[in-house]
């Protein structure tokens, strides 16, 4: 019994003398603290590093934006081409007859219609030529589509 009470002594003199050592080379290898001047450049050069990537970074960003918009005013007009290519060619099978002459608000029939922005199908019939037309409210939002026909 008394054996081994030394060796647990023993064992935990050994690991307070591993760790008096380990704390020695440390406090031996460490720098020491930062003078005054040299924290101030070190703040300086961080100051420097974030302004160059922040004007890196705020251009990109705005490209990014810019793309966005456009690729949304591609798909406004992409959106409505095919809706009045499709209705045109319904008013073209004879739907042209149950409207009067002259300019007029269309209401399409096509359910993508709900993918449009603001804006407005608007008809126009003259000596037998049918014009429809998207007529967006917004600017940049993929201008106007337009097909015009001779019926027969």
């Amino acid at each position: 019994m008394v054996k081994q009470t030394m060796n647990v002594t023993s064992v935990a003199a050994s690991r307070q003398s591993a760790a008096n050592l380990a704390s020695e080379r440390r406090r031996r290898t460490a720098e020491p603290p930062l003078r005054r001047e040299e924290r101030g450049a070190l703040i300086t050069e961080l100051m420097v590093a974030m302004a160059i990537l922040a004007m890196a970074l705020f251009p990109l960003a705005f490209s990014f934006a810019q793309e966005a918009k456009f690729l949304r005013s591609c798909y406004n007009r992409a959106v409505a081409t095919e809706i009045v290519d499709g209705e045109v060619e319904v008013l073209l099978a004879g739907e042209w007859r149950a409207f009067k002459e002259g300019a007029q608000d269309y209401a399409p029939h096509a359910l993508a219609v709900t993918n449009l922005t603001s804006g407005k199908f608007q008809l126009t019939i003259t000596n037998r030529r049918v014009r429809l037309e998207w007529l967006p409210s917004e600017k940049d939002q993929g201008g106007k589509v337009v097909r015009e026909v001779t019926v027969k």
